[in-house]
């Protein structure tokens, strides 16, 4: 008598965590998702002018390079120059629970360093990249929180 009892309370505790794992895939079944990291933008300025210094071409952006300072690999960076809009633009910080810590240099020349701990977490639907510190060192900056840019000045 026991051993149904048993089989039956299997079976009903069974069947009820097919009912929520199946109504946690329906809640999430209409969402389409898709969280990448936010991309770290910089604009290299004058500090006293406010000059985009690749627009006054004093930096030639074929000459930036970014460099992981722990183990000295290049990092990957797009150069967005629209309308004099000149800015460096890294997308490959946050798609894993990481730390990194760059340089970035302009022909051989630090500029500054960039240390950002990105954690990747998991929601109810989407994963999404939470950053938990970010710090520019070496230099004064300002950002501008509606759009997200580093305006990094250049003495």
């Amino acid at each position: 008598m026991k051993d149904n009892s048993l089989r039956t309370g299997i079976k009903i505790w069974m069947l009820i965590l097919l009912i929520l794992t199946q109504s946690c895939n329906q809640e999430c079944e209409d969402i389409l998702c898709f969280t990448p990291p936010s991309p770290f933008l910089f604009e290299l300025v004058d500090e006293s002018s406010r000059e985009n210094l690749f627009t006054n071409q004093t930096f030639d952006p074929k000459d930036i390079l970014i460099i992981n300072l722990d183990d000295q690999s290049h990092i990957d960076f797009s150069f967005i120059d629209e309308d004099e809009y000149n800015i460096v633009q890294i997308n490959t910080i946050g798609w894993e629970t990481e730390t990194v810590n760059y340089a970035i240099q302009i022909s051989s020349e630090s500029i500054f360093e960039l240390y950002v701990n990105a954690q990747r977490l998991s929601g109810t639907c989407c994963n999404y990249t939470e950053y938990k510190e970010i710090r520019i060192q070496n230099v004064a900056y300002e950002l501008d929180k509606m759009s997200g840019v580093y305006t990094i000045l250049i003495p």
